[in-house]
């Protein structure tokens, strides 16, 4: 593939990238969807050892491995996971390494061009060039929203979690995953929702400055009459609480949700813990069902 980058840049930035390998419990709830043994890509931010990667890669592993593209592997930490966001911190015992040069996804806007750079095995790096062709808010069906999201035209080649550059070799945001609905396109999260939260998640292991959020565990999906669910994570508070799949919602606490992001927005004025009252259409009949609603977090934290 012809890339819009320089060839010595590209070839700069891949010690930048790496293979990560994480092993998770078959008893860890995400396991149904995403399989005990996960491949991902992630990028060195800091020199130290601290390596960026999407949280789903690393979500419950009881081991992980990050392999760098001259052939070394090394076990690596979690030290910080953002469940919001949807970001992993990982920490490897080694200094000095390359790390990718920050910058932010406000230097780009619609038709600026980018390049990916990922992970396709041990020390096999691929990249991928496009333009934005959005940047803005973005929600999804598992309850969740960015304030502003990436989108390209710069397919991810590889596994999830590698960076999205500019043409100045600055890491712009995390390639999450590829979006199939439309066209080619994939999604990354800005590097700076990392940036602002960095002091915290070193020091914490997770955000605390933001209000914690409600979840209840539903895989939400827009129509003309409203949201419906469309799945439920298994054992999650939503399935406990009785809501079913099919299930249309049409309000919480009694105020109307037309949209996903109204949904959202009012299961978010909840902490976890809180009960969420629901009015679903179901068989033609209205039924109200409460929610214990729970902690992402807490749910999906690793059992070692």
């Amino acid at each position: 593939m012809t890339v819009d980058a320089s060839i010595e840049l590209v070839k700069h930035l891949r010690s930048t990238v790496v293979h990560i390998h994480a092993k998770v419990s078959a008893e860890h709830p995400s396991v149904r969807i995403l399989g005990e043994e996960r491949m991902g890509s992630g990028a060195v931010v800091d020199a130290a050892g601290f390596i960026l990667t999407v949280n789903y890669v690393v979500m419950g592993a009881e081991t992980i491995y990050v392999s760098f593209p001259e052939g070394r592997r090394i076990k690596a930490e979690i030290v910080a996971q953002d469940f919001d966001v949807g970001l992993a911190l990982l920490k490897v015992k080694r200094q000095g390494l390359p790390a990718a040069p920050a910058g932010s996804s406000e230097e780009v806007d619609r038709g600026s061009p980018v390049f990916v750079l990922a992970s396709t095995g041990t020390q096999e790096r691929r990249v991928a060039d496009g333009v934005v062709t959005y940047a803005g808010e973005f929600e999804a069906h598992w309850e969740y929203m960015l304030e502003r999201g990436i989108i390209s035209s710069a397919f991810n080649p590889g596994f999830g979690g590698g960076p999205l550059f500019s043409l100045t070799g600055r890491m712009l945001g995390v390639v999450s995953l590829n979006l199939n609905q439309v066209a080619r396109n994939s999604l990354a999260i800005p590097l700076e929702r990392y940036r602002e939260h960095e002091g915290e998640l070193l020091r914490h292991g997770r955000v605390l400055s933001r209000p914690p959020r409600a979840w209840i565990g539903v895989f939400a999906y827009p129509l003309e009459e409203g949201v419906v669910v469309g799945g439920l994570v298994p054992r999650g508070p939503a399935e406990r609480s009785g809501l079913h799949e099919g299930d249309l919602i049409m309000s919480v606490d009694a105020e109307e949700v037309a949209t996903r992001k109204a949904l959202y927005l009012s299961l978010w004025r909840h902490a976890p813990g809180e009960k969420i009252r629901l009015e679903v259409m179901r068989d033609e009949e209205l039924r109200r069902v409460e929610v214990l609603s729970g902690d992402r977090a807490d749910f999906y934290k690793q059992r070692l």
